[in-house]
């Protein structure tokens, strides 16, 4: 078993890349092989319509044409069992680098012709891991859940189950003192993290277990 996590925050050891660790090491302890990839680390552009993919006959039917630091990582998640995604919300949506990740691994396995959805040939399942500052109830206010099920949806197009999980009102600063954020209660958000945020990290861990376990 293959499990690969892709960390879309540009963050390293911090509240995204800490749902991932866990649930990688929940897919350990039942025996997968983990990695981790960060997006930050890497040169890359999202999709550019080239339409390589959807040539007839063509020989990149199923994988991205475009080379760059994104090509091998696209090679090996469809060469794994298990893909694991993180990501934080910025302005209502997950990272660019995660939106342009999606669509090199995404459009190169639709499929453009009636009643067959996906050329995938495998079975990946996946894991989305959301973090936000923003607490629960906000994810009802703006209708968050539609963005969810809708990348849910999309990467079942890989043949796989795919689940999510989502971490609210999560510590954004080692210290509140230094930035101008009167609109959050430091004390609040330090309970959060003391009395949530493992909650959270088990929830992952649980993730991984049962991703890996299929």
């Amino acid at each position: 078993m293959k499990v690969i996590a892709i960390n879309g925050s540009p963050r390293k050891n911090w509240n995204t890349d800490t749902l991932l660790q866990e649930a990688l090491d929940g897919a350990k302890s039942v025996g997968a092989q983990t990695e981790v990839i960060h997006l930050y680390d890497l040169n890359f552009k999202g999709c550019i319509s080239c339409f390589a993919c959807k040539r007839k006959n063509s020989k990149h039917a199923g994988h991205c044409a475009m080379k760059d630091d994104l090509t091998s990582v696209l090679d090996k998640i469809l060469e794994s069992d298990v893909l694991l995604l993180g990501s934080p919300i910025y302005f209502g949506n997950i990272t660019g680098l995660m939106r342009s990740f999606l669509e090199r691994l995404l459009f190169s396995n639709l499929s453009y012709n009636e009643g067959h959805p996906s050329i995938f040939q495998g079975k990946l399942s996946s894991g989305f891991i959301y973090t936000m500052n923003v607490p629960e109830e906000f994810i009802q206010k703006v209708n968050y859940e539609a963005l969810f099920e809708q990348n849910k949806n999309l990467l079942q197009r890989l043949k796989g189950t795919s689940e999510f999980m989502i971490s609210t009102d999560t510590y954004q600063f080692e210290d509140y003192s230094k930035y101008e954020a009167s609109m959050f209660d430091e004390k609040h958000k330090s309970q959060v993290k003391a009395e949530q945020f493992p909650i959270d990290r088990q929830k992952a861990f649980d993730m991984g277990v049962r991703l890996a376990s299929l």
